[in-house]
């Protein structure tokens, strides 16, 4: 565990996402908040995945509500920051083609400006 806080680094509309009480009711807004405040002390979230399909080190913060599936996406594995790669709900058990090629991107994003540097 680390004793100092690694900022976010929200990647594309990921903040928006996860402020749209469409998106992200108050709840369900709440709990992701307070998972990714886990991550960002270097614990890890009470409900999370591996999600490598999107790149290596990638993970799912899981929140299952009674009103739906929500998911925030992410990258930790770097010291500077933590990664939020996208935020969204899911429809179905299978998490979505456009999903995974949107966080896949932003995930490739982060990459190439590190390479950059």
């Amino acid at each position: 565990m680390q004793t100092s806080e690694k900022p976010i680094n929200w990647r594309g509309t990921s903040l928006r996402d996860l402020c749209d009480e469409s998106l992200f009711p108050p709840d369900a807004r709440r709990e992701a908040g307070r998972q990714l405040s886990q991550v960002q002390f270097g614990l890890d979230p009470d409900h999370w995945k591996p999600f490598n399909e999107v790149g290596s080190g990638a993970k799912e913060i899981i929140v299952d509500q009674q009103d739906g599936w929500y998911r925030v996406i992410y990258l930790a594995k770097f010291a500077e920051a933590v990664y939020v790669l996208h935020c969204f709900k899911k429809k179905t058990n299978a998490t979505s083609k456009q999903d995974k090629a949107l966080a896949k991107a932003r995930y490739d994003g982060v990459i190439a400006e590190r390479n950059a540097t």
